[in-house]
């Protein structure tokens, strides 16, 4: 959330739909199986492999195995694609793979003759394997297999791709996989009146798994956690869950009840929120902006965030210490005190975990079991009302979720819950913060997504919109609003002046003409909505000290504005 966030840029051209990853089930492998792709750990430097605008070398260190791995470097327009053409077999499937190191990297496959498909992940400071699978057409015999990294990201680092299926006539050959055991430790991670998140344990070798809702399959995923939808409320249902690679399909899990919530999916907590709220970071420490103390934050806030609670030694937990000496003798007493007030004058203030340097890490069962135990204990300590996620490091979807559930178990309906991802972690719902606010829909308030420090994205059109203008904010939030999230929990979150953040400030005058083009139809770009959401929740700020800086001229324009939303 600091202005020293990292930027993020998403791809185009022929990759960017490729962001919503489909799972193909795989059949049987043959003893025929080879890895079809050439030099597939760049022994014998780029040979067989094109590098767009020079971009791409081998290099002696990091390498994942042998002596040699591909870094490739964006440059201005250029994301450092790499790629090669390799030989298939019409009508099979085979599972693509390859090993990342550094910035953001991606894998994909074009030209397959039926689904092209792609996966990703963040920046890596140690090997990280990706994994997807693609079946070909009939008349398929070649497709074209890619890396490539991110525009305004580091270098990235690839070795040993895999295209592994049947011997399209080019292989290099070698071992394949084996059917992977059965998952273990599935269990229901979250309920509402329609859907049931379920969780489970990795397997060794799995590329995929395949969920089972009362013996018939109802989807497949990539990741250890799904949401099964369009589930009748007050309904039980039997799940399983099998683990598959190509090598084929595992035995099924164990099964497990999941039972839907009686009413809700609308929309989660929030209290006696106004129907249109105002959320500001209040910024537990001194970077220049103006000092402040809870007590001279504007009225127009609706929610403080307190910024930041701070990582423990436990795994999982959080802790908060004010900052009384930066922040002018300000004491604990104080700061409770002023908690108090403005809880009196209606509004709320929670307390916010990560931010660019946060590294809360909640990962299985017993960090989220400490996550939620820590943040209540805040919450009694000094009076905060919720908890504020922006973890920018990324997060555990399952485990999260867990953390989140356990957490209003223990706070009750009034829990405030609000999220701050970044725009690249709301371009789909396969994502894991997306899966996140999905999975705790029923007591989610707010998702005030970041909409600066970041580049070029895509909106929920398809096309690809540049950060800074109406269209970007309207073209982004319409993923979030028809992804299934309610109207009510959808926020546009921008910098409350140009010293905020390193790029994507706007003037007010933006924010307003985005929220009257989601809210009312009017105001809008180039890009209108199919329809309206008059239930949008409003906007959020980093941060009220940048605000206060400034005269306090954005929340007097913004948070005017969005009170006065119907």
């Amino acid at each position: 959330m600091s202005p020293q966030r990292r930027s993020a840029r998403f791809w185009s051209g022929a990759v960017t739909a490729a962001l919503a990853l489909t799972f193909l089930g795989t059949g049987q492998a043959s003893a025929a199986d080879v890895n079809n792709a050439q030099n597939a750990g760049f022994e014998s430097g780029l040979g067989n492999w094109t590098c767009s605008a020079s971009s791409g070398t081998t290099v002696s260190s990091p390498v994942h195995s042998g002596s040699a791995a591909l870094k490739a470097t964006p440059a201005g327009q250029d994301d450092a694609q790499c790629g090669q053409t390799v030989a298939v077999k019409p009508g099979s499937t085979y599972t693509l793979s390859a090993w990342v190191q550094g910035g953001y990297a991606f894998l994909g496959v074009t030209g397959t003759g039926t689904t092209d498909v792609s996966t990703w992940t963040p920046d890596s400071s140690s090997w990280k394997q990706l994994s997807t699978s693609f079946t070909t057409g009939a008349s398929t015999t070649s497709v074209t297999v890619y890396t490539h990294g991110w525009y305004g990201q580091a270098a990235y680092y690839a070795d040993d791709v895999s295209v592994y299926g049947p011997d399209g006539g080019g292989g290099s050959g070698g071992g394949g996989p084996t059917v992977p055991a059965a998952p273990g430790g599935l269990a229901v991670s979250g309920t509402t009146s329609s859907s049931v998140s379920l969780a489970w344990n990795t397997v060794s070798g799995a590329t995929g798994y395949t969920v089972y809702r009362d013996g018939t399959k109802v989807t497949a995923v990539t990741g250890t956690s799904a949401t099964v939808t369009g589930l009748a409320a007050a309904t039980s249902y039997s799940f399983q869950v099998t683990a598959t690679n190509s090598a084929g399909e595992s035995a099924k899990s164990g099964a497990v009840t999941g039972t839907t919530a009686t009413s809700g999916g609308g929309g989660g907590g929030g209290g006696t929120l106004p129907k249109h709220a105002v959320t500001g970071y209040w910024q537990n420490f001194n970077n220049g902006a103006t000092v402040q103390k809870i007590s001279d934050v504007s009225s127009q806030y609706d929610i403080i965030a307190v910024a930041f609670a701070d990582a423990t030694t436990t795994p999982g937990a959080v802790t908060f210490t004010l900052d009384s000496a930066g922040l002018g003798g300000y004491t604990v007493d104080q700061f409770k005190a002023d908690i108090k007030a403005k809880q009196a004058a209606g509004k709320k203030v929670i307390v916010s975990v990560g931010g660019q340097n946060g590294t809360v890490s909640v990962t299985d069962s017993a960090s989220a079991t400490n996550f939620a135990d820590s943040v209540y204990s805040l919450m009694q300590t000094y009076g905060f009302d919720g908890v504020d996620i922006d973890l920018e490091n990324g997060l555990n979807a399952t485990y999260m979720s867990q953390a989140l559930r356990a957490l209003s178990a223990k706070a009750g309906p009034s829990l405030i819950i609000t999220m701050a991802p970044q725009t690249i972690d709301m371009q789909s719902t396969s994502g894991s913060y997306f899966q996140t606010a999905l999975n705790i829909k029923d007591i989610l308030t707010v998702v005030n997504m970041q909409y600066y420090n970041s580049g070029s994205m895509l909106g929920c059109d398809g096309k690809v919109y540049a950060q800074g203008s109406v269209d970007f904010l309207t073209a982004l939030a319409c993923i979030q609003l028809e992804g299934g999230l309610a109207p009510s929990q959808v926020g546009l979150g921008l910098p409350a002046s140009t010293s905020a953040a390193g790029s994507g400030y706007v003037s007010p005058t933006v924010v307003n003409n985005a929220l009257d083009c989601l809210a009312k139809g009017t105001g809008c770009g180039s890009f209108k909505p199919s329809k309206t959401y008059p239930d949008l929740r409003g906007a959020m700020t980093w941060s009220t000290n940048w605000d206060a800086s400034a005269g306090s001229s954005w929340s007097a324009s913004v948070g005017a504005h969005v009170h006065a939303l119907p």
